[in-house]
């Protein structure tokens, strides 16, 4: 997986194409009824996917009492456009206070289940504010 991040000093700012700022604003949607009685707002996610067809899916965190039974919002929606037929994407986004591991990347296992449709996929991380930060790729 391969990612895009600003220059040292340059402000996180990813410009984004009309239709994937789209996607970014379904997942901030989708962000606002995550699931997180436990971790609070800051472990929140939302996500939206499109499909080949130009079909959009979009999901939220919903976190469980047993940390590994918590289903990610990148999951939640994959899983969602899986069930209604998609099985090829176009793009992704996800909207998160911070991202689950250090180097501010979604876990890994959530590429992967997006990556299962297909290599290459660009995965939009964006703040709640909805500013893209970085480009990561399936």
């Amino acid at each position: 997986m391969t990612g895009e991040r600003p220059a040292a000093g340059a402000p996180a700012v990813v410009a984004v194409a009309p239709e994937d700022a789209k996607i970014v604003t379904l997942a901030r949607s989708a962000r606002l009824r995550a699931h997180t009685p436990r971790a609070g707002t800051a472990a929140a996610q939302g996500a939206a996917v499109r499909d080949t067809d130009g079909r959009t899916y979009a999901a939220a965190t919903v976190e469980n009492g047993d940390p590994t039974l918590t289903t990610s919002a990148l999951r939640a929606a994959v899983v969602a456009a899986a069930s209604s037929g998609a099985r090829q994407f176009e793009a992704a986004a996800v909207v998160s206070d911070a991202f689950p591991v250090a180097d501010g990347r979604p876990v890994v296992a959530d590429l992967a289940v997006l990556a299962e449709f297909g290599a290459g996929v660009p995965v939009l991380l964006a703040g709640p504010d909805g500013v893209v930060r970085e480009r990561v790729t399936t």
